[in-house]
């Protein structure tokens, strides 16, 4: 284990970068150039110190490591916590593992490249931090600031309606987490902490955990995005620049699920049982209906989209299953479709950036002019399809057999999305690769440069490699998973007699420290 502040040096570094790109000097073309290097070289040790968490992470312990923690706000209990465990350290290699594949992607930007840099950066700050925080004010903060750059990426540099696009998915987000902050209040008055390691042991009691579950869910709903609350989706990622649709797919979504995991399960197990058939039923919807409306778009980016939201259908359903099996799957779901979907993302803007269109009717016998194109493209199209060998077939595979064991109609609706993801995946690689090349302009289009080569080829190693050896994630997120399974299953036949937590109606019991 590490004696240094590593997870404060990965969380703030890029604003080290940010910083130092904020103050160059010299003409607009030096300035951009040295930007993008400099944003580019700060990703990068970003990247390479989470892999010293990684690797010095202890995948036998089920607890919180490489805990960070000082005082904040005197007097009120609010300190400076952070510290990873196995639920949140794969998002955080997610996060820094993403951040310079979308500043390379975004290499030919040439419109604010200064301050796109620096919002790239600052971005991947907050959401670094929004995955290591152990305080719930902390967390707020850093679960909020993400909104800032990334209303600044679609509304900047995005398409025609970027500027609705951009406001639209502010104020859906913004709105749910309004109610979380009051939830988060009333969380502090009750137990006199804002400090989430004890938080996730004190017994809420249970009226109190309704209405708690419901505010957070608010928030995390929004944020994953579950049915019906999942339209700003579509338009926030037709209107954002590529690496942003990478970035909110691979990353943004996810904290929607981290914070189901990390709060509504573990913290109102008793809330959450009770909602378990609402979940189901929305979970369900999401596969089935947004899956449906993927097979008739026209534009590549909506179907993805789409596709997304069918995705994390299952990551929900799998979480509420409170089986070990259900909720590691939905673990490994979100880091397979972080990668996944940011690389479908990016293979959108290669040929967008080359014919400046995304209608699918446009295209049609790539193969033929961009065979290392295809092929790219063909292993994350196998991978939505959750094909063995990729990683897309662990994570629903799991989440179907856990959730099979509290629901068998559950399971079997939702693999009819399995069905219609071969589907929809399948009909748009067919009409854009497959067929004869007749269009003069795809004629003269180039295949993937070295640059571009370079940004797929760590995307296709992890695709491949969390199919065929998943072990390693799985070992990580084990003995947390296990952990929180445990203690809702403790809570669940502790509710079905009727034996109340000890601490659940007064604050005579919360722990010494929390007082």
């Amino acid at each position: 284990m590490t004696d240094w502040p590593i997870l404060s040096i990965i969380t703030f570094l890029p604003l080290v970068g940010a910083a130092f790109i904020l103050f160059l000097n010299g003409t607009p073309d030096v300035v951009a150039r040295n930007a993008r290097w400099a944003a580019l070289w700060t990703s990068l040790a970003t990247f390479a110190i989470s892999l010293v968490l990684w690797t010095d992470f202890d995948r036998s312990a089920g607890g919180f490591q490489f805990v960070e923690r000082t005082v904040w706000i005197p007097g009120y209990s609010i300190g400076y916590h952070m510290g990873v465990d196995g639920i949140s350290a794969p998002f955080i290699l997610l996060s820094t593992f993403l951040t310079p594949l979308c500043i390379l992607a975004s290499w030919h930007v040439s419109e604010r490249v200064r301050e796109y840099m620096i919002a790239f950066l600052v971005l991947e700050t907050f959401m670094v931090g929004t995955f290591a925080a152990l305080d719930l004010l902390l967390f707020y903060v850093f679960f909020e600031a993400v909104l800032i750059p990334m209303f600044l990426i679609i509304g900047v540099w995005g398409g025609k309606r970027r500027v609705y696009a951009a406001f639209k998915f502010f104020l859906y987000t913004l709105a749910g987490s309004v109610l979380m902050l009051i939830a988060m209040l009333a969380i502090y008055w009750q137990t006199e902490t804002t400090n989430i390691v004890e938080l996730l042991e004190y017994g809420f009691p249970r009226q109190m955990q309704m209405w708690l579950w419901l505010a957070f869910f608010a928030s995390f709903a929004v944020k994953v995005p579950m049915w019906p609350v999942h339209t700003w989706l579509p338009d926030a990622h037709v209107e954002a620049p590529t690496a942003g649709s990478v970035i909110l797919a691979g990353v943004l979504l996810k904290m929607g699920g981290y914070g189901l995991v990390r709060f509504s399960v573990p913290m109102f197990p008793e809330a959450s049982e009770y909602f378990t058939p609402l979940v189901f039923a929305m979970s369900i919807v999401a596969v089935i209906y947004t899956s449906l409306v993927a097979l008739v778009q026209e534009d590549m980016k909506k179907l993805i989209a789409y596709s997304s939201v069918a995705h994390m259908g299952f990551v929900t359903m799998g979480i509420f299953a409170g089986t070990r099996q259900g909720v590691e799957g939905a673990m490994f779901q979100m880091i397979s479709h972080g990668v996944v979907s940011g690389a479908l993302f990016l293979c959108v803007g290669v040929v967008y950036d080359r014919l400046h269109t995304r209608e699918i009717a446009r295209y049609g016998g790539l193969v033929h002019r961009m065979p290392a194109y295809a092929v790219v493209f063909m292993v994350f199209t196998m991978a939505s399809v959750g094909l063995p060998g990729t990683s897309g077939f662990v994570g629903e595979f799991l989440v179907l057999a856990g959730t099979y064991q509290m629901s068998t109609w559950a399971a079997a609706l939702a693999a009819t999305g399995v069905i219609l993801g071969a589907a929809y995946m399948l009909y748009l690689y067919r009409r854009i690769v497959f067929g004869k090349l007749v269009r003069d302009d795809l004629k003269t289009m180039l295949d993937l440069d070295l640059r571009e080569k370079i940004v797929f080829a760590p995307l296709v190693i992890a695709t491949i490699w969390l199919g065929v050896q998943p072990k390693p994630v799985l070992d990580m997120i084990g003995p947390s998973v296990q952990a929180i399974v445990e203690r809702y299953e403790a809570d669940r036949a502790g509710s079905q007699t009727h034996v109340e937590r000890p601490n659940s109606t007064t604050t005579a019991q919360v722990p010494e420290t929390a007082r």
